[in-house]
């Protein structure tokens, strides 16, 4: 091939990969106007002439045989779209919600309708689905972890140690509590072994973290003056361009853990960080906090730090556990209940 072929190439590559997304997006608007509208008539025609439920079923029954080789038209899909009409009034007058509700695809406004009542969630749910690209299934887990209601709340000295607007996207970074519950540990687990399984399960671990973070390491050396030193967690923020170093504590928040945190940044900023870096930033993660307590432990402190709690997920109690029957007693059981003999006959 001539010399500049290979870059001419991939330019047209480019093209029409963005022509085929530019073009489901207008599929994607087109539907979900087409579905508005139905729902939108089927609300008028029951509220205003009294058409009852059955007429739905007689519509599906309709379109699926003037359109067989269209999906979408079942009986189910018909009330969806009558319930999507309901909930967005103003879809099609409100760019705010033109630009958020109608650019994600029918499933993922589905989930919405069925997993959020309130209108402003939704709304919010669907711009973080648009921002960062999630699928349906990635959003029903942040739904369920609640994880709007957990950003922005962990406790920090952003606004005094950071400029704006690194601060603020700083801020909406963090979140309160961390949801650990893909780990399957104790309650008691160590420090190390929540680092390891943590690592071990490292895209559930990004996924809890956020848009942005990018992996460099676990307990990450750095020496300092001769003596040897390791950070917990090591991240890379491509948003905030900066070093995040993570620290975790199975107690409750002590002040001296500032101090330790504190160490470690300036040992990153002194050996990690580039000239095109900003500053690192820590990210101290307990089982327990005192907010008052960890607000003055940050209020003089110049390095970037946000504090907040982590959750695992609930283990059965050791006493409970010996309660519990054993697989082979279950699958005896069963076998018993085959063959028409009751448990403990």
């Amino acid at each position: 091939m001539p010399d500049g072929y290979r870059p001419w190439l991939q330019a047209i590559k480019s093209r029409i990969y963005s022509a085929q997304q530019r073009a489901a997006i207008v599929v994607n608007q087109g539907m979900l106007e087409l579905y508005w509208h139905i729902g939108q008539e089927i609300l008028e025609r029951q509220e205003q002439q009294g058409w009852g439920s059955g007429v739905v079923s007689q519509l599906a029954k309709d379109l699926k045989s003037t359109f067989p080789d269209m999906k979408g038209f079942s009986r189910a899909n018909l009330m969806y779209m009558r319930a999507f009409a309901e909930s967005w009034p103003d879809l099609m007058t409100e760019a705010n919600v033109q630009q958020t509700v109608g650019q994600i695809p029918w499933g993922h406004n589905l989930l919405l309708l069925s997993k959020l009542k309130d209108r402003s969630k939704r709304l919010g749910y669907a711009a973080k689905t648009i921002e960062n690209g999630w699928s349906r299934n990635v959003l029903a887990h942040q739904i369920e972890s609640r994880l709007l209601e957990r950003q922005g709340k962990a406790v920090s000295n952003f606004t005094c140690s950071l400029p704006n607007p690194q601060s603020e996207l700083a801020e909406q970074t963090l979140k309160d509590p961390y949801l650990f519950d893909f780990l399957t540990l104790r309650e008691d687990a160590k420090e190390r072994e929540i680092e390891q399984a943590l690592t071990r399960h490292i895209s559930q671990f990004l996924l809890e973290l956020g848009a942005g973070f990018a992996y460099v390491g676990q307990q990450v050396h750095v020496e300092v003056g001769g003596d040897d030193f390791y950070l917990d967690l090591l991240f890379y923020h491509l948003k905030l361009r900066c070093y995040i170093v993570v620290e975790l504590k199975t107690g409750d928040f002590k002040p001296e853990h500032v101090g330790q945190l504190n160490f470690y940044l300036s040992a990153v900023d002194s050996q990690l960080r580039s000239d095109q870096d900003a500053p690192s930033i820590g990210l101290l993660l307990c089982k327990s906090r005192n907010k008052i307590v960890v607000e003055y432990a940050l209020r003089d402190n110049a390095k970037p730090i946000g504090v907040a709690e982590y959750q695992l997920s609930q283990s059965l109690p050791e006493a409970l556990e010996g309660e519990l029957p054993s697989i082979e007693r279950l699958e005896e059981e069963v076998r018993s209940y085959e063959r028409g003999v009751l448990p403990g006959e």
